[in-house]
Parts: structure tokens; sequence; C-alpha cells
């Protein structure tokens, strides 16, 4: 018999029991998720809207679902029925208009019906009405993503209010990005910005009927200033990036790690993946981890989004 020494013995262990309860995660949540079925029929389509994903090119890594088809293959098979898609070349490239075709293009011929493309503008260049007009009239898009700690604009400035206003004439959602990866893996050649969100606060106070959602919003926006968005805003909030076990049930309940002391009601919360960059899983898991009630569930997984578009 082979002999095996107490820290491979651990090891294996360790190893095995994680993939025991993985397993039997992954287990629950397709068992939770099938009140998520429109219909009894075997086969019928599921209803999660996700709506944070990416597509095209991140220069920083490849990913393991990269490329769009499987992408979309990959988020249907874990119950996805709709993704709202921005792109990452949004960040970097100059020619915005160019990078929001390329990605209503991708979308259409990836993913048509399942993929609605959200563009990107950045108000503190000359032009950035024309791009708006072109994402809406030329595009067909639903929205746009926007990344203030990689785009040079504040919120502070007028031009933001003036994107709520142009927005909520147009019956377009806002995304305000908070950020795209960990800061500590961020290219030592990419120097992202500093920027205040108790200004943004001010600015959607301004716009009230302007439809906006904060993704992967957590490192940016904590304690008072989530308070202030919770209090004195209508903005919806992703969870790709909630953190810790059981997370997003203590953000309804006003307990989470951040500190903050008002809950975030389940109708103000959307599920968003940041796939590519984060597996889908992930944030799967984060709907069942939490003793969610069926009604906070079906709310939080598609009906929130689905109102939101609408009324967009």
């Amino acid at each position: 018999m082979k002999r095996i020494n107490r820290r491979a013995f651990v090891t294996r262990t360790l190893t095995t029991a994680a993939a025991i309860s993985a397993t039997s995660a992954m287990a629950k949540a397709e068992s939770s998720l099938s009140f998520l079925y429109n219909s009894p029929r075997a086969g019928s389509a599921p209803a999660i809207i996700d709506t944070n994903i990416n597509l095209l090119n991140w220069p920083f890594r490849e990913f393991k679902y990269g490329e769009t088809d499987a992408l979309v293959s990959k988020l249907k098979k874990h119950h996805i029925s709709q993704a709202w898609a921005g792109s990452f070349e949004g960040l970097f490239h100059k020619n915005i208009d160019a990078v929001n075709r390329r990605l209503a293009d991708e979308c259409k011929k990836n993913g048509r019906g399942f993929l609605l493309p959200f563009g990107t503008v950045n108000i503190a260049w000359p032009d950035w009405k024309e791009d708006l007009r072109r994402c809406d009239e030329e595009y067909s898009m639903r929205g746009i993503k926007i990344f203030p700690i990689y785009q040079t604009f504040d919120f502070a400035q007028p031009e933001f209010v003036e994107l709520l206003e142009e927005l909520a004439k147009r019956d377009m959602i806002l995304q305000v990005v908070g950020d795209i990866d960990d800061l500590r893996n961020i290219h030592p050649i990419v120097k992202v910005r500093s920027v205040k969100f108790e200004a943004m606060v001010e600015a959607v106070k301004k716009v009230p009927n302007a439809k906006v959602e904060l993704v992967y919003w957590n490192n940016r926006v904590g304690g008072k200033v989530l308070d202030r968005f919770v209090e004195e805003t209508g903005v919806y909030f992703d969870i790709s990036r909630i953190e810790t076990n059981g997370g997003l049930g203590l953000l309804i309940e006003g307990k989470p790690w951040n500190g903050t002391t008002k809950p975030v009601a389940a109708k103000r919360i959307l599920f968003g993946s940041h796939a590519p960059f984060f597996p889908v899983e992930t944030n799967l898991l984060k709907l069942f981890e939490s003793p969610l009630e069926k009604e906070d569930f079906i709310n939080i997984a598609n009906r929130n989004a689905g109102s939101f578009l609408k009324t967009s």
C-alpha cells in the first residue's frame, strides 16, 4: 500500500470536501432556480436577466469565455435568458462611435434577442451627444455604460446632469461602473482616477426620472454614500461584487460588510454577473446562499430588471 504523508492527506481531504460542497451548492441552486421557469414544461425558458456583462477585447487578459458565442452559450446554460452587454473597448478607445458600432454588430451576430447592447459615451469629449444620439437612433441601444475611473470626467461637471437629462428624454438606462477589476490587479501602466460618488448623488437628484444602475460599485460606494443613494435617489444596484457569505441577504437587512445602516430593498437590486471577467456561477451562488424570500429572489433574478427595462 502506498504511504501518504500528513500534508498530502490534509490537502487531498480538503480538496475533496471543497468539491463535494461546491457540487452540493450547485445542486441546490438548480433546485432554487426551478420556480423561475415560465411554465412547468420541460425545457421552457428560464427568466434570469443578467444586467452586467461585457464583450470584445480586454487588453490585459484572455478569458475562458471571451468569444461572444461561447459566452452566450455559457450564460444560457446557467438559466440566463437576457444579458445587457457593454464593451471592454469603451474604456480605452478614443473612437467611441466605432466601439459602439462594433458592439451593436456583435450583439446582432451572436445574440440577437438575447444580448442587449449598452454603448458608451465620454462626456469629457466634445461629441458625446452625437455618440449618444447614434446609440439610440442608429444602434437601437436601450442604455449606455460609463466608466468614471477610466474616462476623464467627474460627476460634478454640468455635463453629467446634461447626460442624465438626455437619457431621460430618450428613455434610456444609465449604468455607472465603479470598477472593472480589483485595484490590486490593474496593469501598472494604467492609471485609474479617484472619483467622488457623493457628487453623483446630487446630480441624480436633479433628474429624478433618470434610470440609473450602479454596477461593480462596492469598492466606490459604501457607508454614508450608499445610505444617501438609498434614501435620496432611486438608483438600482447590481450584485456582481457583493462579498462575504450571505452578503446579499445582509445588504437587504442593512447589515453588510461596508458598514451601512440603511437596508437596500430587494426591489432596488438587479442580478449582474460581470461575465466573462467573473465566472457566471459566482453570482448565481449569491442568489441562494442568502435566506431570501421567494418574492425577493424573483425580483432580483428577473422582475426588477424587466420592469426597469419596460419603464425606460
